[in-house]
C-alpha cells in the first residue's frame, strides 16, 4: 500500500457511503453478519475507526504520537454509544468521519511514521494503517449484508486481502488453496481448498460457513 494506491481506499470509501446512504432506519436495526452487532453498530466502528486513523496520522505528521484508540474497553463503549444515534446523525457521523480521513491522507509525506493501535499495543506505520483502513472499509462493507459482499470486491482488493489473510492463516493450519490465479500453500500444504480469492479470503476472515469454496473445510480460529 503506497501514495498511488490510496485511490483504492477513496473508491472503496465512494461505495461504501452509497451503500449507507440508501439504508432506511429499519435496514439500520436490522442484524448485520457480525454477531451481537447491529448494521449501526458497523456504520458507528467504520466511523470511529476513520477518525481514529485520521488522529494517529495527524499525530505523526506533527510528530505527536497519537493511538488510534484510547483503549479495546472504550473503543467498544464509544461504538455502543455512537450506534445509538439517531440514524441521521450516524448517517453524517459516517460521511463527515470518512472526509476527515481522506482529507488527512492526501498529503502524507512519512509513509513510514509509526504509532500504537491502543496505548502500549501492536505498532503500526502509516503505510500499514492505510492499508488496515482498506480492509475496514472492503470487509465491513460485507458486513453490513446489504447488497454488497466479497464477490464484489475489486480484483486489487481481493489480492491484497488474500494476501494477508495468508499471512496471517500460515502458521495455524496446512492447507493447499487451489484458486484460478495459482495454488498457495498454509503451512506445510495438505487438504486441497478450491475457489476464488475472494470466497477463500471471506472464509479465512471467520466469515460465512465456505460458500463457493470445494473441499474438506477445517475449522478456524479467530480472525485477529
Amino acid at each position: 500500500m503506497s501514495r498511488q494506491n490510496l485511490h483504492h481506499v477513496y473508491d472503496a470509501t465512494d461505495a461504501l457511503l452509497r451503500t449507507v446512504d440508501g439504508l432506511t432506519p429499519e435496514q439500520f436495526a436490522a442484524p448485520s453478519l457480525l454477531p451481537g452487532w447491529s448494521r449501526a453498530h458497523v456504520v458507528a466502528h467504520l466511523a470511529l475507526n476513520a477518525l481514529g486513523f485520521g488522529r494517529a496520522i495527524e499525530g505523526v505528521r506533527h510528530r505527536r504520537p497519537v493511538a488510534v484508540y484510547a483503549s479495546p474497553e472504550q473503543r467498544d463503549a464509544d461504538i455502543d454509544e455512537s450506534a445509538r444515534l439517531g440514524v441521521d446523525a450516524l448517517r453524517e457521523f459516517l460521511f463527515d468521519a470518512c472526509g476527515r480521513w481522506r482529507d488527512l491522507t492526501e498529503d502524507i509525506t512519512d509513509w513510514n511514521g509509526t504509532f500504537e493501535r491502543t496505548p502500549g499495543g501492536p505498532t503500526l506505520t502509516v503505510e500499514q494503517a492505510v492499508g488496515a483502513r482498506w480492509r475496514e472499509v472492503e470487509i465491513h462493507h460485507a458486513d453490513l449484508d446489504a447488497g454488497f459482499g466479497p464477490a464484489d470486491w475489486s480484483p486489487a482488493f481481493a489480492a491484497f486481502v488474500f494476501e494477508n489473510v495468508v499471512g496471517f492463516r500460515d502458521d495455524q493450519v496446512d492447507l493447499t488453496l487451489e484458486t484460478p490465479e495459482g495454488t498457495v500453500l498454509l503451512g506445510a500444504g495438505g487438504t486441497p481448498i478450491r475457489g476464488t480469492r475472494h470466497d477463500l479470503a471471506w472464509w479465512m476472515l471467520g466469515r460465512g460457513s465456505g460458500e463457493g469454496l470445494e473441499g474438506d473445510l477445517p475449522t478456524l480460529g479467530p480472525w485477529r
